[in-house]
């Protein structure tokens, strides 16, 4: 069955959530145990390193043909395809900048045949100023969510010749900290705020999802988004010593500190790789996942850092974010 993200919401309060077999320490490749993949194909944005590497490596495990979108494919290839056993499927990298709409139209236009899915993982959190790429576009608003809505919009008729092609956007917990700015989504009149931004960008991302799963409906895609946990990665590099100690993750002496309730890399690309591959939520769409179950709804997001806020996973938010994007990126 696939649903509209117009009935997701209700269909969530009537039925109760989606139950996934996976607990929130399984990994990626738990997910996907006993699955062949072989003859199916996955674009994994970001997928050189943290948990896109993982989600990338874990269906190439199982079988399938991914291709990881990064800005040094030379580099991933060489890391990543050493870690692939015999008789796994193949990881290819292919360059892709989503702060570049030039480069992210080289990559779509360049894409051939059908793709059973796309997980739109790459990232950039809390820039630190308020920086435009090359169009114009606040960065993390153009990296989280821009490109991503460019890249999905060329690769439409590729995601529509697959049997029920998959997209899974990548959130955070940090999108109930803001709904989306339609009138200042750039920062051009407030002041910027380097979470404020991030924040927004990760309430885009659902609305990504939402929006997908109700306009590609009658082709078969279904879409979904979640929030992978708390891991240490390179989404982290853009944060100064003081704040990394104010967060509990650095001592005194400049050391990372790992907390008890992180996970692995392995254990974050977890709830992306069940959303595009396993069938344990076929037909699920437009909604959003945690530790690979799904997400509680909430009415307001102050002082929760769990569960998905309402506003994200509204279907008059997502047209006319849907909108909003359609006129940047054309």
């Amino acid at each position: 069955m696939i649903t509209r993200p117009g009935d997701a919401t209700d269909l969530h309060e009537l039925s109760g959530a989606v139950r996934t077999p996976f607990s929130a320490e399984a990994t990626a490749a738990d997910v996907l145990a006993g699955l062949d993949l072989h003859g199916r194909r996955y674009l994994v944005t970001g997928g050189g390193s943290g948990i896109g590497a993982e989600t990338a490596l874990a269906l190439a495990g199982a079988g399938a043909d991914v291709t990881v979108g990064v800005r040094d494919p030379e580099r991933v290839r060489s890391a990543l395809d050493p870690l692939l056993r015999d008789g796994a499927g193949r990881i290819d990298a292919r360059p892709l900048d989503l702060s570049d709409l030039g480069s992210v139209h080289r990559f779509t236009d360049g894409w051939e045949g059908s793709l059973d899915g796309v997980v739109a993982n790459a990232g950039v959190m809390a820039l630190p100023e308020r920086r435009l790429s090359a169009v114009g576009w606040e960065m993390q608003l153009a990296t989280n969510h821009l490109g991503h809505f460019a890249l999905l919009v060329g690769l439409h008729e590729h995601l529509a010749a697959a049997d029920g092609a998959r997209v899974v956007t990548v959130s955070s917990t940090a999108h109930l900290r803001s709904p989306f700015h339609f009138e200042d989504p750039q920062f051009a009149v407030r002041p910027y705020d380097r979470w404020a931004a991030y924040a927004q960008s990760k309430t885009a991302d659902v609305l990504l999802a939402v929006g997908v799963a109700g306009r590609w409906a009658d082709v078969g895609v279904t879409a979904n988004s979640l929030m992978p946990g708390w891991i240490t990665t390179g989404l982290q590099r853009h944060l100064d010593d003081d704040t990394l100690r104010a967060m509990g993750a650095m001592d005194d002496d400049g050391n990372r500190i790992e907390q008890p309730s992180f996970k692995t890399p392995a254990q974050g690309a977890a709830t992306s790789t069940l959303l595009v591959a396993s069938p344990s939520v076929d037909g699920v769409t437009g909604r959003y996942f945690e530790d690979n179950q799904e997400a509680a709804v909430l009415d307001d997001g102050t002082g929760h850092d769990r569960g998905v806020a309402r506003y994200a996973l509204d279907p008059g938010n997502a047209e006319r974010l849907w909108e909003l994007s359609a006129g940047y990126v054309s």
